[in-house]
């Protein structure tokens, strides 16, 4: 009697926990931040991945879901750098996505700026996001930090970014003659991305 007890608690459990993975997602991505709220305060950990191994966080930024990512942005049990499957930050996507308040409340609360690789500004750089890549350089972001392959996040403005984006990041003295692992500069990638105006521009430059 009292296995079966047992048997019957647990199966509850099971369910319950089944059922508050469904809500917490399903908050996650309707945007709903009283309902994370409620959950969190109830036990469910915020950095639960969904079935794809998304961390939370990462899964309300990519859904375009502002209000869940700056919530669990803010909330003390979330693990600021948990890494999704590509090896990408929550910082890394909120800068990709041009969130600079999400953005800012990881920062206060511990993201790595400056991982080795891929960095937060080379995502802010591919995303056109201005206001987020002002606010890494200005809390001491590696301005020519270095990709896998070589690439500045001025390179990927140069492929992915308004002239706005590329001035920021020459203002903070980023080099424009450097070179990545195919000895290709700025200009040069600007000149195959059709950019012409900017190639030249750019090729006019010292280096730094």
């Amino acid at each position: 009697m009292k296995k079966l007890l047992y048997l019957v608690v647990a199966l509850s459990f099971s369910s319950a926990h089944a059922g508050s993975y469904d809500d917490f997602f399903r908050a996650v991505v309707s945007d709903d931040s009283a309902a994370i709220r409620k959950l969190v305060a109830l036990g469910f950990d915020p950095n639960s991945p969904d079935p794809k191994g998304q961390p939370a966080i990462t899964r309300a930024l990519f859904a375009e879901s502002p209000r869940a990512a700056l919530t669990l942005a803010r909330l003390p049990g979330t693990d600021p750098n948990v890494r999704n499957r590509s090896g990408e930050t929550p910082l890394m996507v909120a800068a990709l996505k041009g969130e600079p308040e999400v953005a800012l409340a990881l920062i206060e609360r511990g993201a790595v700026i400056d991982p080795p690789g891929w960095t937060p500004l080379h995502y802010a750089a591919a995303g056109n996001s201005l206001l987020v890549l002002q606010l890494l350089l200005k809390r001491g972001a590696a301005v020519d930090a270095r990709a896998p392959n070589g690439r500045t996040p001025l390179m990927l403005a140069v492929l992915h970014a308004s002239e706005e984006v590329i001035d920021a990041l020459l203002l903070a003295g980023a080099d424009p003659q450097a070179r990545e692992r195919n000895e290709l500069t700025a200009a040069d990638l600007a000149q195959r991305a059709g950019r012409e105006r900017l190639a030249l521009r750019l090729a006019a430059l010292p280096a730094r």
